[in-house]
């Protein structure tokens, strides 16, 4: 087994697009679920919604690419809005059943032939990235070695911008939960009846609550399909919410920096165990009668949904959360 390799994958996972789609899902997340006590699992929905957006308005309409990505943030506020509308009265499991319902029609709807000829369908949208990557400063064909880290031209231009999101976005939720908007939040998260017979619209803040979290994750599934140069239906799937859900939980929910180490943490064990494996089966330290190096893929999840069992059991606020902000009323 070659550990060098090993330990380099798994550092450079910290900080590559993958981990960041993660970390800016995990951070809308904390606004719903952390901070306003939403139990929302449709945030792939509102990735694809950014992913899609951009690469739509780009290839179909032509549109320049600043305009472009505009348009799939604002694609994700089109969504919140329609998707709050009629759930944001509903309460906990009641509201994540339909959240997770609206995410996999969007999803299905995407790969459908009936609208094959705008989004691709299954085959999904590709090469529309080409004016983000005419204005990168790094060599597009270099590759950049930093340490023990070594990443390639275009990576680091996605990277480049995605950490400042990640950085805006942690910057924002510190200021606006210090804010008196942010403290209605929690004491809608505690509980929204006593919020509403002080004279609060609990409805309303529930609603700038869904569309600013939405925001962030649909920043995060735009940085994805910038980084892959190309936004697919399958990376939108009803896991990569359940991701950010383990990341967040991980690092620590209704906390300013809980899903940005959650998120780069887990990807970077989920690396580290899914290298290991890989490397394991070949080099048939298991032996191919116990596992073969293309069912070494599933030992990461099997991995990671001990390790989140266990941490519900033993520590369910995370690494950096209180005990008592998860307290979420959910009736």
């Amino acid at each position: 087994m070659d550990w060098s390799f090993i330990i380099s994958q798994t550092l450079t996972a910290l900080f590559t697009p993958l981990a960041l789609f993660y970390i800016l899902g995990a951070q809308g997340l904390n606004i719903h679920f952390g901070y306003t006590g939403l139990l929302n699992f449709g945030q792939a929905g509102f990735m694809a919604a950014g992913a899609y957006g951009t690469a739509i308005s780009y290839t179909v309409w032509g549109w320049p690419l600043w305009a472009s990505l505009l348009f799939g943030i604002l694609a994700s506020v089109v969504l919140g809005i329609l998707l709050g509308l009629p759930t944001l009265r509903l309460r906990g499991d009641y509201l994540a059943i339909v959240t997770i319902a609206a995410s996999e029609i969007i999803r299905l709807t995407i790969r459908s032939e009936a609208v094959e000829s705008v989004t691709g369908g299954n085959s999904g949208i590709n090469e529309f990235a080409t004016g983000f990557y005419d204005a990168n400063f790094f060599s597009n064909s270099g590759r950049y070695e930093l340490g023990p880290l070594s990443f390639r031209g275009q990576e680091l231009w996605v990277m480049l911008w995605g950490w400042l999101l990640v950085a805006f976005f942690a910057l924002l939720t510190y200021l606006l939960m210090r804010s008196p908007w942010g403290r209605v939040l929690k004491s809608v998260r505690e509980n929204e009846d006593a919020v509403r017979s002080l004279g609060k619209n609990v409805y309303a803040y529930k609603m700038q609550s869904l569309i600013l979290g939405g925001v962030m994750g649909a920043c995060g599934g735009i940085i994805l399909a910038l980084a892959k140069n190309f936004a697919g239906p399958d990376d939108f799937a009803t896991k990569a919410t359940f991701i950010a859900y383990t990341a967040l939980i991980l690092g620590g929910a209704a906390t300013t920096l809980g899903p940005v180490i959650g998120g780069m943490m887990f990807w970077s064990i989920f690396t580290f165990v899914s290298v290991t494996a890989d490397q394991a089966a070949k080099a048939n330290v298991i032996p191919n009668s116990v596992m073969t190096d293309v069912q070494a893929g599933v030992i990461p999840f099997i991995f990671l949904g001990i390790a989140l069992m266990v941490l519900m059991v033993f520590r369910p606020q995370g690494i950096f959360g209180d005990r008592k902000e998860l307290e979420v009323d959910a009736r």
